[in-house]
């Protein structure tokens, strides 16, 4: 029996192993046929949306797997948008909205509130936090 599975991350993108961990296990549940609707990014976790780390070519690019994730799988993927402009992760709205210089979100994520988190969590058979 295929169950509808979401997601929060918290840990970043690099640091310790969390993003990393959630990741894989994304992988392996789309894998044994289960469905994975959304991922939220909180807290650290909003680290994984910043298009512009860049990794040693031996290192696993976390930002651009999840972006390939949610291509391939359509699966959502909700930023926490106050942990993001606390931490510096910004979409090209926000930025315009506060008059910064550039922006720096990776294409395929989407900001949200706690709100689509709380929405996302009533409506799925499983909830993760990593």
């Amino acid at each position: 029996m295929a169950l509808d599975y979401c997601l929060m991350v918290t840990g970043p993108a690099y640091g310790n192993q969390r993003a990393s961990s959630a990741l894989q296990f994304s992988r392996a549940l789309l894998a044994c046929g289960h469905r994975l609707g959304t991922v939220f990014f909180y807290q650290d976790g909003v680290h994984n949306a910043n298009r512009l780390t860049s990794p040693s070519s031996d290192e696993v690019d976390l930002v651009r797997a999840w972006h390939e994730l949610a291509q391939q799988h359509q699966v959502a993927m909700y930023v926490c948008v106050a942990a993001a402009l606390r931490r510096g992760v910004i979409d090209s709205l926000h930025a315009s909205l506060l008059k910064l210089n550039g922006e720096n979100f990776q294409p395929g994520f989407e900001v949200s509130s706690l709100g689509k988190l709380a929405q996302m969590a009533l409506s799925c058979d499983r909830f993760i936090q990593f």
